[in-house]
């Protein structure tokens, strides 16, 4: 059997071989009802039976409580952006016009920018706390954020994906005096860790990091935060009619369905949310140590905010970097590169990226070391 490369892509992502396998298998005939996934109806008892147990098998594997309630949707998390505040800012007595409307941003790198920027089509949204004087390298405190004292919420990227930070743990808005739910955008770190369902409001995620292929976005809310949408949200996006229908109210993404629940049923194999942040430590601390000790390769963010997902790193010499890129190609480590925004390397290490996936990497990356010195 031909030896697959490793995928160190930001999204679409690697995905579990054993995964990729069945869907092959099931490719042209779904369990013997003569039909792939691909064409069936999404209302038909084939697709109805794999939904059902996708959305029971997500709420097992990531323990949703029972007041949130697990919606399969379509947009991404920039589509998420605008989908979130159309659903949280609907009007309220002694509110007239959305300018009225508050929304709190803390702002730890590029997807929570753009997060807020959209946010601004539809609410007053106030950045409350930034680490962009920093060139987005740590993460701000949460004692000192400026949070406002009637935001509809307050919105974290839990994981930027580019800059590598990473919260690692959720703030307690409560004990910082906000009675605003938390909203967060955990797409590059969803089924790494556990997530703090007490401290959340609103969670969303796209699946092409650690869930499945590009065109599925999951999203957790909240059962008080169903009916607050503006009239201007399109109906296939109120989260009260999705959740309503089952997530059947418009057509879904039926095959990043499927395939996500066979992600869910292998991440129940791998020993569940426990077991994958176990290995997802191993392979951090093999690849920041790696780094940490070289002369020549450096990780910039600082080392309390340091992501599990998503590693950038730069060469020194900035000259090397395409030689690097070339010779680890040869060896079979795909998408490093880092993004166009930032420059330098990039290393994702998703649920599905094998710890030796990780040591090959830095296998090759000391012999490289080797032969500059």
């Amino acid at each position: 059997m031909l030896k697959r490369p490793f995928n160190f892509s930001a999204g679409p992502a690697t995905m579990p071989e054993p995964v990729l396998r069945q869907a092959a298998a099931e490719m042209l005939d779904w369990h013997g009802c003569g039909m792939g996934v691909m064409e069936m109806s999404h209302r038909g008892k084939e697709f109805m039976a794999i939904a059902t147990e996708a959305h029971n098998d997500i709420r097992d594997v990531l323990e949703v409580p029972g007041e949130f309630h697990v919606l399969f949707m379509q947009g991404g998390g920039l589509g998420e952006n605008a989908i979130v505040p159309m659903n949280l800012c609907g009007p309220r007595e002694g509110v007239s016009s959305p300018a009225e409307v508050i929304t709190d941003f803390v702002v730890t790198g590029s997807w929570s920018q753009k997060s807020a920027k959209e946010a601004r089509r539809y609410s007053d949204a106030r950045v409350v706390a930034s680490n962009e004087p920093g060139h987005h390298h740590d993460i701000p405190d949460p004692s000192q954020w400026q949070l406002s004292g009637n935001a509809r919420y307050v919105h974290i990227c839990s994981n930027e994906t580019i800059h590598g930070v990473e919260f690692s743990e959720l703030p307690d808005l409560a004990a910082l005096g906000s009675r605003a739910p938390l909203v967060v955008d955990c797409s590059s770190h969803i089924a790494s860790r556990p997530l703090d369902w007490s401290r959340i409001g609103l969670a969303f995620a796209g699946a092409q990091k650690n869930l499945g292929p590009a065109g599925l976005t999951l999203v957790f809310v909240r059962d008080d935060l169903l009916d607050q949408a503006m009239a201007i949200c399109p109906s296939a996006f109120q989260y009260k009619q999705v959740a309503a229908n089952q997530s059947m109210y418009n057509t879904p993404p039926t095959f990043g369905m499927y395939m996500a629940g066979l992600v869910f049923k292998w991440l129940k194999e791998q020993g569940g949310i426990p077991a994958m942040e176990a290995m997802n430590r191993a392979k951090a601390r093999l690849l920041y140590d790696c780094i940490d000790q070289s002369s020549l390769y450096e990780n910039r963010v600082a080392v309390a905010c340091r992501s599990r997902m998503n590693v950038p790193f730069f060469l020194r010499d900035e000259r090397l970097n395409d030689a690097f890129l070339s010779g680890a190609q040869a060896r079979g480590l795909l998408q490093l590169k880092g993004h166009k925004s930032v420059g330098g390397m990039r290393a994702s290490l998703y649920n599905a990226m094998p710890l030796e996936g990780v040591q090959a990497l830095v296998d090759y990356m000391r012999d490289f070391e080797t032969t500059q010195a």
